[in-house]
């Protein structure tokens, strides 16, 4: 049923350009113009019914529910060459409309005339007999069992239509992906997206991992804070549980915010924070007893979007580290814009007495350090991490180490 629905909506669809040919041809023409006439008027408009964007996604719609195929949805090309494959859709829509009327025609004419000459034939039979006019010659149906033979040739009619329109189905399920399948540059779009969402859906993880991560740290430190002076000063005590839910509402905010993304496949919308949110930051370390030193050169608020963002994240991401693996004393941070450069520099001292660093390994080493150095390496910057020695300065552990993180991002190859 479905098989003959397709058909019987192609040669609905046909009758406005066999229509409108018709009156482009008028019997006063020769025979030869009336002929091109009735082409070229049929050819005009097949292809204008082709050209709206709407019946290559319904012609698609219509194979799919009808045919049984499984054609992909249609692409918008975004691209400045857009333009000429989307004229090549065009055509092969109507292409495909084509041979979607023809056949539709055939198999809604030939299913039409093969279904009033079975139930003729059933009919006269029922009746008691007589002549009945078939495929231009007069038969003579008797009644009873001699007569049965009309039974049987109205049987056939219906095997014959049900047969020509299977026929015609599996005509056009050879054709749809012809016509209807993607391009070679709308696969190629197709991958691209794919792609693009891939890595949209991996820059969220890596923020996720930043925000709730510094959220716990600093959390933590606050929790232990808060325990400390419970009893001795209850004031600093019950500003540190403020502080903690301050920063776990924030990170609520973040993960809904990115899991809400994620479910849904759409680009974030709310404003991402960039360096011009720092200052809050740095106040939520402070909150978890870090002290921090922060200097800034240059029009920060002139930095792209784009550096920007990805410099929070480095900052956010190297103050954890600061609050897990340092004294918690003495961190500074740097952030300078100039001479077409973006450099965030944070250092603080190596905790070697609480067994965050022993000669001989890596600190900090883990996602977090892993995740700077990709977003510096997809900006085209340059990271470097490690332990240094700072002089022997009288805050720093272990003969004046600290823990240095330096990110260059060149402003002008931001994307």
């Amino acid at each position: 049923m479905s098989d003959w629905s397709h058909a019987f909506l192609g040669a609905m669809l046909g009758v406005v350009p066999l229509v409108t040919a018709l009156l482009c041809a008028p019997r006063a023409w020769p025979t030869g113009l009336r002929i091109a006439g009735f082409t070229l008027a049929l050819a005009v408009v097949i292809t204008a019914m082709g050209c709206p964007r709407a019946a290559r996604r319904g012609s698609v719609r219509l194979a799919n529910g009808l045919l049984g195929t499984e054609l992909p949805a249609p692409l918008e090309l975004a691209s400045e060459e857009s333009s000429r494959g989307l004229w090549i859709n065009r055509l092969r829509t109507a292409g495909w409309l084509v041979p979607h009327m023809a056949l539709g025609a055939m198999v809604t004419v030939l299913s039409g005339l093969l279904l009033l000459t079975a139930v003729t034939f059933a009919s006269v039979w029922l009746g008691g007999g007589g002549a009945v006019d078939a495929f231009g010659q007069t038969l003579t149906v008797n009644s009873g069992l001699p007569g049965l033979w009309a039974v049987a040739a109205a049987a056939g009619c219906l095997a014959v239509a049900v047969a020509v329109c299977a026929g015609a189905a599996a005509v056009l399920r050879l054709l749809a992906p012809v016509f209807l399948d993607h391009t070679p540059a709308e696969r190629l779009a197709a991958v691209e997206e794919q792609m693009r969402q891939l890595a949209q859906r991996n820059r969220l993880a890596q923020e996720l991992h930043d925000s709730i991560g510094h959220t716990l740290t600093a959390s933590t430190i606050q929790a232990a804070v808060a325990g400390e002076l419970m009893e001795r000063d209850p004031d600093a005590a019950r500003r540190a549980l403020s502080s903690i839910e301050e920063t776990s509402r924030a990170a609520m905010d973040d993960l809904d915010h990115v899991l809400g993304v994620l479910r849904e496949g759409q680009s974030p919308r709310t404003p991402q924070p960039t360096l011009g949110d720092i200052g809050p930051l740095v106040e939520r370390v402070r909150r978890a007893g870090a002290e921090v030193s922060v200097e800034t050169v240059g029009a920060l608020d002139r930095i792209p979007a784009t550096a920007s963002r990805e410099a929070y994240r480095i900052v956010q991401e190297g103050l954890t580290n600061a609050l897990r693996h340092g004294t918690k004393t003495g961190i500074a941070l740097n952030v300078t814009a100039q001479d077409g450069w973006l450099s965030v520099e944070l250092t603080n001292p190596v905790d070697a007495a609480a067994g965050c660093f022993r000669p001989g390994e890596r600190y900090g080493q883990g996602n977090g350090l892993a995740g700077i150095a990709e977003r510096v390496r997809l900006l085209r910057g340059e990271v470097s991490t490690g332990v240094t020695d700072s002089g022997g300065g009288t805050g720093d552990e272990q003969g004046g180490k600290r823990w240095r993180l330096v990110a260059r991002i060149p402003l002008r190859s931001a994307p």
